[in-house]
């Protein structure tokens, strides 16, 4: 009988059923059991890779999108790599409008894979014309048979988690953890997983992890969104300046604040502590982790998975360059000296 080859069609069936990894040496001295759901095992390096796939089949199912049409999204990088690369495979034109913030190496790969990208100033108002929500919506509207992805008031966003990220977590944890946190920034990834978790076992703690500088804190515990919250900050794919409907603030215990320099240092620490090389956004996720230990939130019983959304690649220029991390006043003398290199002669 002869033996079948084992080989994926294509790139989308890697897509989900990410590794669930134990973190040891960075939790050391922590309270309770940790684990990383690491995004960055899927083919396009991250957990968007999930909601463009789900998106973009559903918009098909229902006839939305057409052979030879073109897909419109706003992404502060991660989101259109993973569109990008469903398009690639599916025939469809991709165009991006990307955030100012997003790092070069993001940018760079988005042109790599076929995409146009338009680069909009990121410290502008949502409803600002040049804000790349509005770039998206004015290229949607001229551009005919195209489709706008629009993740952040895409209520897909937060099924395509709920029907993969959260079954997931649950089985690789045997039912067993006791709190998921995640970063929010539209909210879908923290969203579906959360609800599904929750229907598993309603006394689940679920905690966002949102940057100072953002309004997704003050707002889920006043309802009302202030403005005056909103100043630039640096991390990328976390936050907001406005409110996304992919959030459901109802299914979120809380929010925790993490600092641009803290985060970026605890990138860089997860690397050297456990191997893991992972995105901005994942230093920000373990560094509200380390704060709320210290505040008592865990026990020796809990079991806390922790999801890190993208790879460290797509942040050598940001992170992982000794001379940004210095150019952001991120370095003292003692951590100056983590990355010096010596040159042979």
């Amino acid at each position: 009988m002869k033996e079948e080859i084992k080989a994926y069609n294509n790139v989308l069936e890697l897509i989900g059923n990410t590794p669930l990894i134990k973190l040891n040496k960075i939790t050391q001295k922590m309270k309770g059991n940790y684990f990383a759901k690491v995004e960055a095992f899927n083919p396009g390096h991250s957990t968007k890779d999930r909601i463009a796939l789900y998106i973009i089949e559903e918009a098909e199912r229902k006839g939305i999108l057409k052979p030879g049409d073109t897909i419109i999204e706003t992404t502060s990088g991660n989101t259109g790599f993973s569109i990008a690369m469903v398009s690639i495979i599916k025939g469809y034109e991709c165009i991006l409008a990307v955030s100012s913030k997003s790092s070069a190496d993001k940018i760079d790969m988005l042109k790599t894979m076929g995409a146009k990208v338009y680069v909009c100033p990121a410290h502008v108002s949502a409803d600002d014309p040049r804000s790349y929500y509005e770039v998206a919506k004015k290229l949607h509207s001229e551009i005919k048979g195209s489709v706008y992805i629009n993740q952040y008031f895409n209520e897909l966003n937060i099924d395509a988690h709920y029907q993969t990220t959260g079954p997931e977590i649950w089985e690789q944890t045997a039912g067993k953890i006791t709190h998921l946190v995640a970063c929010s920034g539209t909210g879908g990834t923290i969203s579906g997983t959360a609800r599904f978790l929750k229907e598993q076992n309603p006394n689940i703690k679920v905690i966002g992890i949102d940057a100072y500088g953002s309004v997704l804190q003050k707002y889920h515990q006043t309802k009302e969104f202030d403005a005056n919250e909103i100043y630039p900050y640096r991390i990328e794919g976390l936050g907001k300046n406005l409110i996304p409907t992919a959030t459901d603030f109802n299914i979120i215990d809380k929010f925790e604040k993490v600092t641009d320099e803290s985060s970026a240092h605890t990138a860089r620490e997860l690397a050297k502590t456990e191997g893991l090389f992972v995105g901005y956004t994942s230093g920000a996720a373990m560094q509200g982790l380390k704060q709320l230990e210290e505040e008592g939130e865990f026990d020796e019983n809990s079991n806390i998975v922790v999801i890190f959304p993208d790879h460290g690649s797509r942040y050598m220029s940001k992170i992982y360059n000794d001379e940004w991390m210095n150019q952001q006043g991120f370095f003292d003398s003692e951590t100056a000296e983590i990355h010096k290199i010596e040159y042979v002669k």
